[in-house]
């Protein structure tokens, strides 16, 4: 299913690729808080810590690692190769599951010759959280609803993050995740087209639709717009307007981060400062009934919250 072209390049990136379209990699702050004893950490664990979020318990990864029906100009993967929308042979999702956590494992194994808590890389092998949001999107792989209903089978919360160009999908799934993240990053159809070159027509209309659904879903709801300097990061009053009718639990502006093949199409100034990115979450807040309830500085992140 994924050419040896792409399967080099993954694998020089570190992913740890698993049957025919599924992959796994160990995040940045997942390695940090094993390394330091818990004291760094991603700014998941220190918005969602209601819900038990742990950093080195988080499995990242993707059912869809090189699917996408966009082409993102600051995405970390190699856009150009994108294999389309539709996963041909489609692996069961309770295998995808099982092998993911066992590429978390083999790639944890790294870390025991390194300076490292050996409490917490103990409890990293068995993950309790779970981050669907590594590369590509999840729901070009048409059984995600069963793939997160394994994972809570195994007692692991679960966090999908979609571009939001499958409302049908994400209507019709029978196990929601513990928390569902939409990517807003364009506030127009003509932003969209020259910030995320769609692979289908109709991608706009496709993400109002997934927006206008998500008051109906029953589980906790995130809109994160990654914003890039001199590109999207303009008209704050527009974003508000997308997001008054989402009824999100949380919006989180979070800078895009100059990593991977994003180097190769934006310059490194592009990269929002912390301030730039507060100030301008403080815009978005102002314009509807949420305020700054967190922010983290190293990740260039602002949490909104009713």
């Amino acid at each position: 299913m994924i050419p040896e072209k792409v399967r080099k390049i993954l694998k020089k990136q570190r992913y740890k690729i698993v049957g025919n379209h599924s992959a796994a990699k160990l995040c940045l702050w997942t390695k940090r808080s094993i390394k330091t004893g818990g004291k760094e950490h991603c700014y998941k664990e220190k918005f969602y810590k209601d819900i038990g979020i742990k950093s080195h318990g988080c499995l990242q990864c993707t059912p869809a690692v090189m699917w996408c029906t966009l082409r993102c100009k600051f995405c970390w993967r190699a856009i150009e190769l994108t294999l389309g929308q539709k996963i041909e042979k489609e692996d069961d999702p309770k295998f995808v599951a099982e092998k993911l956590i066992e590429a978390q494992r083999e790639l944890l194994t790294g870390l025991g010759g390194v300076p490292h808590d050996e409490k917490l890389l103990k409890e990293a092998y068995n993950p309790t959280n779970v981050a669907i949001s590594l590369s590509g999107e999840p729901f070009c792989y048409s059984q995600l609803s069963d793939l997160i209903k394994e994972f809570h089978k195994r007692g692991m919360k679960t966090f999908v993050v979609t571009n939001g160009t499958f409302p049908k999908r994400i209507e019709s799934l029978e196990t929601l995740p513990t928390q569902l993240y939409v990517s807003l990053c364009s506030n127009s159809k003509e932003m969209m087209k020259k910030v995320q070159n769609p692979l289908i027509p109709d991608a706009w209309e496709r993400l109002n639709e997934t927006l206008e659904l998500l008051p109906n879903l029953k589980t906790r709801k995130a809109i994160r717009l990654t914003m890039v300097r001199n590109l999207n990061m303009k008209n704050p009053e527009k974003y508000a307007k997308l997001l008054e009718k989402t009824n999100a639990n949380f919006i989180e502006v979070k800078s895009f981060m100059s990593v991977g093949f994003s180097r190769l199409r934006l310059p490194y100034s592009s990269m929002p400062s912390h301030q730039e990115i507060k100030e301008f979450a403080e815009r978005i807040a102002n314009c509807l009934s949420y305020k700054i309830a967190d922010e983290k500085k190293e990740s260039r992140v602002v949490l909104l919250k009713k």
